[in-house]
């Protein structure tokens, strides 16, 4: 007791604070609940269904959890970022937590695949638009501090831009951003016009900011020994493959069921209307965060051997 009274006394008086205050106070604290340190009636007080469909709080919930899981990812990346040393052990580390997170993600979707009536979801779903989780900002913040905005370029138009380029421009060129316009005429639909006018100045300041300060431009900073760490390797094209394949195609199955259901001709529509069957196939995307860890045979063949 002696000696954790000395320590306190050391912590108060390195600030110049009174230790005897402190421990008075704590006479008089409540003692801690679960219930209030993790806020429990907040939380759940956070759903509010816009129908009377059952499985709408099914949906309204599991994004949820998905926003709280991507926070825990940006959690993960800021340690990354302001570590004082970072190495292969840190940086791997960090990575498989990261991809731990998301594959909770990807098998999790058995809960939107299995776990509502699709035609519950058919009906609740029209009251959503133009409503959609392609704007949901954590996620695109995560990409950016994943790796240089031109990896995230639309393939078509990757000639277009380079490093020299202004940040709107690149912007404007995102593979994201054909879910949001009309394919014939290139105008904005209201989906992608609610989400900049919310956040797109937010993203291109985020975007400079993490335009050498991302994960893959801390990888390339690291000395030769380091980034031919094998195990860091592995936890690199782990974390790449888990976001950009395995999780994008669990949540493209999940689509097709609910969106393909009593189709005969051609699926509906995605709720903020977008193409979602090319918008969201990795073949079309051609995402990759660390391009220079892959063959370019891998690059060649990203996403052609999944189903479509």
């Amino acid at each position: 007791m002696k000696e954790t009274l000395d320590k306190l006394e050391a912590k108060y008086k390195s600030i110049d604070e009174p230790m005897e205050t402190y421990l008075k106070g704590l006479l008089y604290q409540k003692p801690i609940t679960y219930w209030d340190y993790i806020d429990t009636e907040a939380l759940l007080s956070l759903q509010k269904p816009r129908t009377d469909f059952p499985d709408e709080m099914v949906f309204i919930m599991y994004h949820q959890v998905n926003e709280i899981l991507f926070k825990m990812m940006l959690h993960e990346i800021e340690q990354l970022k302001d570590a004082e040393v970072l190495t292969p052990e840190l940086f791997s580390s960090k990575l498989s937590r990261i991809s731990r997170y998301f594959d909770m993600l990807t098998s999790s979707f058995t809960i939107m695949r299995d776990g509502m009536e699709p035609e519950q979801y058919l009906l609740f779903r029209d009251t959503l638009t133009p409503a959609s989780g392609f704007q949901s900002a954590q996620y695109r913040m995560i990409e950016f501090s994943c790796t240089n905005a031109l990896n995230l370029v639309d393939p078509r138009f990757r000639k277009e831009v380079d490093k020299d380029s202004e940040t709107e421009d690149i912007f404007n060129r995102l593979y994201w951003q054909a879910a949001g316009k009309n394919f014939k005429t290139g105008e904005k639909k209201q989906l992608l016009f609610n989400f900049e006018k919310k956040y797109k100045s937010f993203f291109l300041d985020y975007m400079e900011k993490h335009s050498e300060n991302n994960l893959y431009s801390l990888y390339l900073s690291l000395p030769k020994e380091a980034r031919e760490n094998e195990d860091l390797i592995a936890a690199m094209r782990h974390l790449d493959y888990t976001i950009n394949i395995t999780w994008v195609m669990a949540h493209y199955n999940t689509a097709k069921k609910y969106l393909n259901y009593g189709q005969t001709d051609k699926p509906k529509a995605a709720t903020g209307g977008s193409d979602w069957t090319k918008y969201m196939h990795p073949k079309y995307q051609r995402r990759v965060f660390f391009p220079s860890l892959w063959s370019e045979q891998e690059l060649a063949n990203w996403g052609e051997d999944l189903e479509q």
